[in-house]
């Protein structure tokens, strides 16, 4: 509870909640944004908006991700309850993921903000344009 105490204070009202504050360097909610908005943290979480996914399905839905970073990230997401991870005891074993009611909340919205940027990218290359062709002369 100490990380948590470093960046919250209780809020008085009828509910007593903890506010927390990203840009407080010691507060757990950074780690938790990092999680989200990784590389591979927002690309996860799109694609199990999709559904439910096995690993191997995951992992080619989301081209570039190692296996041993998709772990890691999925691990992550599920530790910070984003994403329900479930084993069935089956021969060979069988593991799929999905999001929790959380995951569907913050997928929604991270898949909107991607909507957002493939709808700027011509806006975005040539801004990107125009900023090279000043750099370079």
């Amino acid at each position: 509870m100490s990380e948590v105490s470093e960046c919250a204070v209780e809020r008085e009202t009828e509910h007593d909640q903890l506010l927390f504050d990203v840009f407080a360097q010691r507060c757990p909610s950074r780690a938790t944004l990092e999680h989200l908005t990784g590389r591979w943290g927002v690309l996860a979480m799109a694609a199990l908006h999709d559904g439910t996914f096995r690993f191997n399905e995951l992992r080619r839905r989301v081209h570039g991700v190692s296996e041993k970073m998709l772990a890691q990230t999925l691990q992550a997401l599920e530790r910070d309850g984003f994403v329900h991870r479930e084993a069935q005891h089956t021969i060979p074993p069988k593991v799929e993921y999905s999001l929790t009611d959380r995951g569907k909340r913050t997928a929604a919205l991270l898949v909107e903000l991607i909507h957002d940027v493939e709808a700027q990218m011509p806006d975005v290359i040539a801004a990107n344009q125009r900023y090279d062709a000043a750099k370079n002369g």
